[in-house]
């Protein structure tokens, strides 16, 4: 049985308890709580399984509202492109970095950066930020000093349905995850995925959310499929970077995994989704 399994029923059974056994129970369950009071997240995902054991003190889940991107873009090369899953150079280049920071801060300003808003007023949910622009979002999660360790993206975007018609729709497409190696099996990407999705559901109205994954990326994968994540089609024909250990950034083949869950139906919603 996995353990993060039995830790989540286990903490299911403390809430369900009779109050009959008050002292030992209230002792856990305060317990139970301490554990997930560490994370002082504004979205405040719930801090389940035993990477919650585990996790650093004063860790916030934040909006960045269209701003720290140019921080967050260097985030991520570091802890994306360094050693990218598929081959890439452990160690980059100081070109290889500069060319990939500059791509990747304006990739993000692209996305993230806020708009004037069509109309004022608060979204709903209880956030620390609001998205002015309901069609993009870049979730950061920040250490105790501040810092950039986390990010995930979120955006309305035109979904591939790979029917042979070459057709689409519009649906909340999640990308840009990544945690920092320090912070990693803490917890913190789960929180940065049911972030993204908090927005997508309670903020933008939408039932399901998206997300594309190279095939190769194993540990991603199996992290989406545990946080009820499947998989809908493949396409062979993809392309992507590769930071080489020659110095060079390389263009090669790979293979997108389009993956779905249904966030807005309830318990069982994923089951029939």
């Amino acid at each position: 049985e996995d353990e993060d399994d039995v830790v989540d029923k286990y903490a299911v059974s403390i809430i369900s308890q009779r109050p009959t056994t008050t002292g030992k129970m209230r002792t856990i369950l305060l317990a139970y709580l301490a554990i997930c009071i560490t994370t002082t997240a504004a979205f405040a995902p719930p801090a389940f399984g035993l990477g919650a054991l585990f996790r650093p003190p004063n860790i916030k889940i934040i909006k960045s509202d269209g701003i720290r991107l140019e921080e967050a873009g260097k985030f991520f090369v570091d802890a994306f492109w360094t050693g990218k899953v598929g081959g890439g150079a452990d160690t980059l280049s100081p070109k290889q970095a500069f060319q990939l920071e500059r791509q990747q801060v304006a990739e993000f300003s692209k996305r993230y950066r806020r708009r004037a808003a069509k109309q004022s007023g608060r979204l709903p949910g209880n956030y620390a930020g609001q998205s002015l622009d309901s069609s993009s979002e870049l979730v950061l999660c920040v250490n105790g000093s501040d810092e950039v360790i986390g990010c995930a993206g979120v955006e309305v975007s035109r979904i591939k349905k790979m029917d042979g018609y070459d057709s689409s729709f519009s649906g909340p497409l999640m990308s840009n995850l990544a945690i920092s190696r320090k912070y990693r099996r803490k917890g913190l990407a789960e929180d940065l995925v049911k972030a993204a999705e908090n927005i997508a559901r309670r903020e933008w109205g939408y039932d399901d959310c998206y997300l594309y994954v190279e095939k190769r990326n194993t540990p991603a994968i199996k992290l989406y499929q545990k946080l009820g994540y499947k998989s809908i089609w493949e396409d062979d024909s993809a392309t992507t970077l590769l930071p080489t250990g020659d110095g060079r950034i390389a263009n090669g083949k790979t293979t997108i995994v389009c993956m779905k869950k249904r966030i807005g139906a309830g318990l069982f919603g994923n089951l029939f989704g």
